[in-house]
């Protein structure tokens, strides 16, 4: 046990009533107003502890020697380690039956049960106070550290037998209890709003949020370990740029005081990242926060986790290859099998899997040919298939919007959407066989897309000129066009190898490998709009 005094001996003689009256509870009215009658008598609890000599947050270590995962997985009724326990964490549950109780403690692995008995705990005077702390000072969600043995009880339940205990942390509010009563849950914390402004509560109260982070954690350690054992380097780019680019999209503004001119979050990284495929690296990648001034939804926040990987003398078949690859192992490490559940749909990452061009997905799902279509036709179709445009939009961004209404949806197995229409991709470099497209995939899923890649640009002309129809876009009202970037056409004109080039979103990937039905629930703090006062004290936490 830590050398700092465990809790019962510091109590001596007080009793309930004499550690309320040593403390003098009268709290400030503007100070409590605000506050549950819960609230307000767990800080009646704090300075009954204070009063009594207990201070319930000490400043000392408390060092655990064993979790309660290890203890339920290994401990088989006898072996010597688990014979003197140091565990802490929060409690969860308690039931009191006279001079023996039990309890439930969470810590950062699980929960495990602890039993108490009065008789060893205090000594001589102190029997009498047993109740007065473990029933009267302690409550659900104080964390506490305790020693002792395990066992196994007479109903099979393995538990720790407490010899000693101490508070190391009151707990001021209430947690939200759970009740069920025919299969009925009561008083969860289930409101989703809710659990996103309070992501520390939902951790504490529903298990499954701790395993999606958990598993979040696990896909990205995988993806970098399998980019680092081919060799690739990880590198950091600038988050704050003076030109945005990498991508489509509408960026967040700010203003940089010492050198007073304008900066802007980055939408992308992959315009640095090509930069240092010229400066000669073969193989980087970067797992990047993106920022993007664009709407939200459940498949979208402003901000957002995205791995771009740039190898050089590959082109968009090889990332394919790659990526099928990557995604396979990484299903079956999690799961074991390279089928998982979606919601209700069955989804195999099995290779290989179906790769169909742009144009011919079009084609097979609304029976019309888009391909040679002029603006003024595409712009008739889409009427015709009742897919709603506006005059700022170019050929890219009409095809973007049939397929995105008509097709997309549909792709429930991992797909390869292939061979775009030049108009739709400044980056990427002209087909090698085909006029008018350009060597670029996406991988479609569950009807969402979850990477974009490209063979790479590398001539400096072609570039400039794509550029240039993206500020041509700008004019006419598009605000996602694109904007000309002097210093990276300077890069590539220095000469660029041939190179692929990919962009994967890493909270739709955890949406999918956990199947969750909205980003929120894979990002720990996502962006959320202002909460009226009235809301907030309607949401309080019980």
């Amino acid at each position: 046990m830590p050398s700092a005094q465990p809790i019962h001996t510091s109590l001596k003689t007080y009793t309930f009533a004499q550690l309320f009256k040593l403390s003098l509870i009268k709290e400030n009215q503007t100070m409590t107003n605000h506050l549950s009658e819960q609230e307000i008598h767990r800080r009646e609890e704090m300075k009954a502890l204070i009063a009594a000599g207990i201070n319930p947050y000490p400043p000392e270590t408390f060092e655990v020697n064993a979790s309660s995962i290890d203890i339920r997985k290994n401990f088989k009724g006898n072996e010597d380690k688990y014979r003197n326990v140091l565990i802490a964490g929060r409690l969860m549950s308690r039931r009191i039956m006279g001079k023996a109780s039990f309890a439930e403690i969470m810590d950062s692995e699980g929960r495990i049960q602890l039993y108490f008995n009065r008789d060893e705990i205090c000594e001589g005077e102190d029997k009498g106070m047993y109740n007065e702390v473990f029933k009267k000072l302690l409550d659900i969600g104080d964390i506490i550290g305790v020693s002792g043995y395990v066992f196994i009880t007479k109903v099979g339940e393995i538990s720790i037998h407490v010899k000693e205990f101490k508070i190391l942390c009151k707990s001021l509010r209430p947690l939200p209890v759970v009740k069920e009563k025919d299969q009925a849950v009561f008083d969860a914390f289930t409101d989703p709003e809710q659990r996103y402004r309070q992501r520390y509560v939902d951790l504490i109260v529903n298990p499954k949020t701790k395993e999606i982070f958990q598993k979040r954690a696990r896909i990205i350690n995988y993806m970098r370990n399998f980019l680092h054992e081919r060799g690739y380097l990880e590198v950091e780019t600038p988050i704050l740029q003076p030109i945005y680019g990498g991508a489509a999209a509408r960026p967040f503004k700010t203003h940089h005081n010492a050198l007073d001119m304008t900066l802007y979050m980055r939408i992308a990284n992959e315009l640095y990242l090509k930069k240092l495929i010229v400066g000669g690296f073969d193989g980087v990648f970067e797992f990047a926060k993106d920022f993007r001034n664009e709407g939200m939804d459940r498949f979208h926040n402003p901000e957002f986790t995205q791995l771009e990987l740039y190898v050089a003398y590959k082109d968009y078949h090889w990332m394919m290859n790659l990526f099928e690859e990557m995604i396979e192992g990484l299903v079956a490490d999690l799961y074991g099998t390279t089928e998982i559940t979606y919601g209700e749909h069955k989804v195999n990452f099995k290779r290989p899997w179906k790769r169909i061009s742009m144009y011919d997905v079009i084609r097979e799902i609304t029976g019309t040919d888009i391909s040679k279509m002029t603006e003024e036709e595409l712009q008739k179709a889409a009427a015709k298939m009742n897919v709603v445009i506006d005059k700022t939009m170019g050929k890219g961004k009409i095809i973007d919007e049939i397929f995105g209404e008509k097709c997309e949806s549909l792709l429930i197995q991992p797909t390869f959407i292939t061979d775009f229409p030049v108009e739709m991709s400044p980056l990427a470099k002209k087909h090698r066989s085909t006029d008018g497209l350009v060597e670029r995939f996406e991988m479609i899923c569950i009807g969402k897309e979850f990477c974009n890649a490209f063979t790479e640009l590398n001539d400096p002309i072609d570039q400039r000129e794509r550029f240039e129809a993206q500020l041509e876009l700008g004019k006419r009202g598009d605000e996602e066009a694109m904007v000309l970037d002097e210093d990276f056409l300077q890069a590539i004109e220095y000469g660029m190898p041939p190179t692929s080039g990919i962009g994967i979103g890493i909270d739709r990937l955890s949406m999918l490998l956990t199947d969750s039905n909205s980003i929120q629930e894979v990002i720990l703090f996502p962006q959320m709009r202002p909460q009226r006062k009235n809301e907030k004290e309607e949401k309080q936490t019980p």
